[in-house]
């Protein structure tokens, strides 16, 4: 079991013999890389075939089957070996490429293996991301409040404790203009007119009363008016004859 968990998870794990570090060249890489230690070594490959016939690494050109040869050499740091399945004396598939840095032997990660690592380390900032914006937005609408007569406002704890706080005063009432006084009333009896009152309360504390039945106790009687009038003229007269007639006055020569 433990040898298929190292095989699954090639691509983060490393090998290294330090025996062989001193006499690493391009000529003995490749037998340092077919160590029976080596985790990224193929024991079936005809690398081994070769070897157990003691023939030359030309005859691998020959035979078809999972190979390693050395693609590129820098002495002494950098060699790189790859893997490949021969079909033909001039077809290969490769299949994997492997690079020795100071003789520490890894995988070089294939295209899709590294898409795939870019995506998901992407979609995991990504998400963090989207969960701390979405956070600040749900702990800044636990803020907002609404009322039809004031609008939206915010309303934040530090608020409350401020407020309890401070003592509460009373806010002065701004005293209106002449012109919205005279606006104002000239609307109300703009109204009036078109829609009078059909009620009148007369006093505080009374039924409102009809318009028209004041209208009916405010008429004086016709006859009541004409014994009004004979009294007056009476009283007129009278103030007439009690006094005497103008004094004449002597008329200067």
């Amino acid at each position: 079991m433990a040898a298929v968990d190292i095989r699954d998870n090639l691509l983060g794990i490393s090998w290294v013999d330090s025996s062989w570090i001193p006499i690493l060249n391009s000529g003995s890489v490749l037998d340092y890389f077919s160590e029976r230690s080596n985790p990224f070594y193929d024991r079936t490959c005809n690398n081994e075939v070769v070897k157990m016939q003691r023939l030359t690494l030309e005859h691998l050109n020959q035979m078809v089957g999972v190979e390693y040869i050395l693609l590129h050499a820098q002495e002494p740091i950098l060699f790189i070996i790859r893997k490949q399945q021969r079909q033909s004396p001039t077809q290969v598939i490769p299949l994997a490429d492997y690079y020795i840095i100071a003789g520490v032997i890894y995988q070089a990660p294939d295209l899709g293996s590294v898409i795939n690592s870019r995506v998901n380390s992407f979609s995991f900032y990504k998400l963090t991301a989207v969960h701390g914006i979405q956070s600040a937005f749900d702990e800044a609408m636990s803020y907002c409040r609404y009322h039809p007569s004031k609008g939206y406002w915010w309303h934040f704890k530090d608020h409350e404790e401020q407020d309890k706080v401070k003592p509460k005063t009373k806010r002065k009432e701004e005293p209106s203009s002449i012109f919205q006084r005279q606006r104002v009333d000239a609307l109300l009896l703009d109204l009036r007119q078109k829609f009078p009152p059909k009620f009148v309360q007369q006093k505080t504390g009374e039924k409102p009363v009809p318009v028209d039945q004041t209208k009916k106790e405010a008429e004086p009687i016709p006859e009541t008016v004409k014994s009004e009038e004979k009294e007056t003229t009476k009283n007129i007269q009278q103030t007439v004859s009690t006094k005497g007639p103008p004094e004449k006055r002597m008329r200067l020569q």
